[in-house]
């Protein structure tokens, strides 16, 4: 079996037996007024971060969330959409699908707001989705991509950005890795399928959203995963692995290059009102502006005594320059 075939398998037993410790983090579950979670859903919880962030599901959105689990994120998605096919599921694995239909009933005992025909749950690859060119506002994947070979990861990404309409949004988490692995850790098939082997450095994933033309990029959180120590890997060193939560935005290409927000600020504290670069960037004095890392380097270019820049907190919630 080559990689993709042990992942359907992990998913699998996955779905036939839930296993709450398979890859995901303490991260808080997202709770809203009026939502409730069926306790099922919360144990199928198979990613490492979230994915559902209420500022992009304004206006009735359109949402395809590629990978359901347990179908936690799906009905959190649902919360805001509230319409017939409002969402739209998508797994390779049938058990997965199943699993995910018998949860919605739950759910809508649960919820009075809540009905299973509000999200559609279709069998399909995230290499070749089943879903219409520039149809989507709102496209997710919780821990997902980082499975992917590279090959593969750029076809899924390229897929994404197919369906998703124009100025619409591709909202990630997935593990990273600052450190190189060695051959034996990539190779292994089942660690891959579990999310601790496939992980990329945070500027190569970045990269590979930006080549496929995504113009913006929203670092929006960074946090610690998973430890690969040698007493349990075959590994002669302690490999650090986090998670990051990421929004793509398919809007246009800026001529200087994508915006890349990772969380830093500038902040003026020079004797004017303000400091203005004439190139669209208005500094208030002694307030913070959130700017895209294109816009920090800059500034930096300008050698303004009066003007700091942060370094990157990997925590983007909007606002920015661009």
């Amino acid at each position: 079996m080559n990689y993709l075939e042990v992942t359907k398998d992990v998913y699998k037993e996955a779905a036939l037996t839930p296993d709450v410790g398979l890859c995901c983090t303490t991260t808080p579950i997202w709770q809203f007024p009026g939502l409730k979670i069926p306790a099922i859903m919360q144990e199928m919880n198979y990613g490492c971060g979230s994915t559902v962030h209420p500022r992009d599901l304004i206006n009735n959105p359109k949402i395809l969330y590629v990978g359901v689990g347990g179908g936690m994120e799906l009905l959190q998605f649902s919360y805001f959409s509230r319409q017939k096919e409002g969402v739209i599921g998508i797994d390779v694995v049938d058990e997965m699908l199943e699993a995910s239909r018998k949860n919605f009933l739950l759910a809508e005992e649960q919820n009075e707001w809540f009905k299973s025909d509000f999200v559609t749950l279709k069998k399909g690859d995230a290499l070749n989705l089943p879903v219409e060119d520039n149809s989507i506002d709102i496209a997710a994947q919780n821990c997902l991509f980082n499975i992917f070979k590279m090959e593969e990861l750029k076809k899924a990404i390229e897929e994404m950005y197919r369906v998703i309409k124009p100025n619409g949004r591709l909202v990630m988490s997935d593990p990273i890795c600052e450190q190189p692995m060695n051959k034996i850790l990539r190779d292994d098939e089942r660690l891959r399928a579990l999310c601790l082997s496939g992980s990329i450095p945070l500027a190569d994933y970045v990269k590979m959203l930006t080549d496929v033309g995504f113009g913006t990029i929203e670092i929006r959180a960074k946090r610690p995963y998973r430890i690969l120590d040698p007493k349990h890997y075959p590994t002669k060193e302690i490999i650090f692995i986090e998670s990051i939560e990421v929004c793509a935005v398919k809007n246009p290409m800026p001529d200087d290059g994508p915006c890349v927000f990772t969380g830093k600020s500038a902040i003026y504290y020079g004797y004017e009102p303000y400091f203005d670069d004439k190139k669209g960037h208005v500094l208030l004095q002694n307030q913070p502006l959130a700017i895209c890392d294109k816009t920090a380097q800059a500034l930096k270019n300008i050698n303004n005594d009066y003007i700091f820049i942060s370094e990157s907190t990997h925590h983007y919630d909007g606002g920015g320059c661009c």
